[in-house]
């Protein structure tokens, strides 16, 4: 695929070098084994298990028309297959954004090491959440969600999913999984790691809940208020980065990222406190969706709740660290300034002194002869 970055040596086959100079070389030929596998009759089926969406039913005729599509969806084992193997596709596409445009802007930018993994950070997010927001906005649009919000807190029965719903799902889940070896491709500092690790965990898990749960219009929803703010986030600091007079843009931003969680949190209350499953069936089953229960409700929205606080509160220890370090910056510069007004003083002043000098002998008059 021509996406090995070109190096000014070639460095052992096998090495830890090699390995992250190609790895996406390297995914490219593992998922390149499962499509050669629909070639041949003997493998064909197990390679499908990898490259389309399972566990499909045919939808009831009455069902059909409402669902606009012909079979629905439940989700099952085989599903970690189709995650895997766009797990790999999601490895290829972030090093092919990567070499083409990051590193390009990178050249053209020149920016220090540390802005360098700030926006290679943002970069790759923000194409990420861009996508998902425009995807899964056309599928609360054409599924009715926003014109018939019920369909947000309706959980009947043996609830199943649309194609577009479920594939939307299993790409998120495989986005978040390949998070976890980009630390290692992308060379990570260790003491960024933790805060990576709980950034990606937090999003499977939530992700995985709704999944599992049968929330799929709730999450939909949610997961796309969440991405439009974090979208604004990285675009805030790829415009502060480039230049940083944009820094209202930022406290701009933060208005727009305290509404979003406000809005986030009420929808998540109003949801599964007053509708979700109904209210007269109260036997929890998961398989089927039910989930009206004392302690799923607790669970949903315990979870719903930890996690705006978890980002509430890297925001303002983010302010608080930006604070910090503008205001040693301004001391640091006042204090150059001051030094360098008072060296001009002292030059200045030594100037005055060896013309005025009082111990000087003062200049004769000449005696005119």
């Amino acid at each position: 695929m021509g996406l090995r970055k070109k190096g000014a040596r070639n460095p052992p086959v096998l090495s830890q070098e090699f390995i992250l100079q190609n790895h996406a070389d390297i995914v490219s030929c593992v998922g390149m084994f499962f499509l050669l596998g629909l070639v041949f009759e003997g493998t064909a089926e197990a390679s499908i298990v990898f490259l389309t969406l399972q566990h499909s039913v045919a939808a009831p005729a009455a069902e059909e028309q409402a669902a606009g599509s012909k079979s629905l969806y439940y989700y099952g084992v085989k599903d970690l297959a189709t995650v895997f193997f766009y797990m790999l596709v999601a490895i290829i596409i972030h090093a092919t954004i990567q070499e083409y445009v990051l590193d390009k802007i990178h050249r053209r930018m020149q920016f220090t090491k540390a802005k360098q993994n700030k926006v290679n950070e943002s970069g790759q997010f923000s194409v990420f959440y861009f996508f998902s927001c425009i995807w899964g906005t056309f599928i609360l649009i054409s599924e009715n969600c926003l014109s018939n919000p019920t369909l947000i807190w309706r959980a009947h029965p043996h609830s199943m999913m649309t194609f577009q719903m479920k594939f939307f799902y299993i790409s998120q889940l495989a986005y978040w999984f390949h998070a976890f070896p980009e630390l290692y491709f992308q060379k990570t500092k260790k003491q960024d790691i933790p805060r990576q690790v709980v950034y990606i965990g937090l999003h499977l898990f939530h992700i995985t809940g709704a999944y599992l749960l049968y929330l799929n219009h709730l999450g939909l929803l949610l997961l796309v208020l969440h991405y439009f703010v974090e979208l604004l986030s990285h675009m805030c600091g790829l415009f502060y980065f480039s230049d940083e007079k944009y820094q209202k843009g930022i406290s701009l931003w933060a208005i727009v990222f305290i509404l979003g969680r406000l809005v986030t949190l009420i929808v998540s209350v109003v949801t599964v406190g007053f509708h979700l499953a109904g209210s007269q069936n109260q036997n929890p089953d998961a398989v089927t969706g039910n989930v009206n229960v004392l302690a799923a409700k607790i669970a949903v929205l315990s979870s719903s709740c930890t996690i705006q606080a978890y980002i509430t509160w890297n925001l303002i220890t983010l302010w608080l660290q930006r604070w910090v370090e503008d205001s040693n910056i301004q001391v640091s510069c006042m204090k150059k300034k001051r030094s360098r007004s008072s060296k001009k003083r002292t030059e200045n002043g030594v100037g005055v002194e060896t013309s005025n000098r009082v111990d000087c002998p003062p200049k004769r008059k000449e005696k005119s002869s």
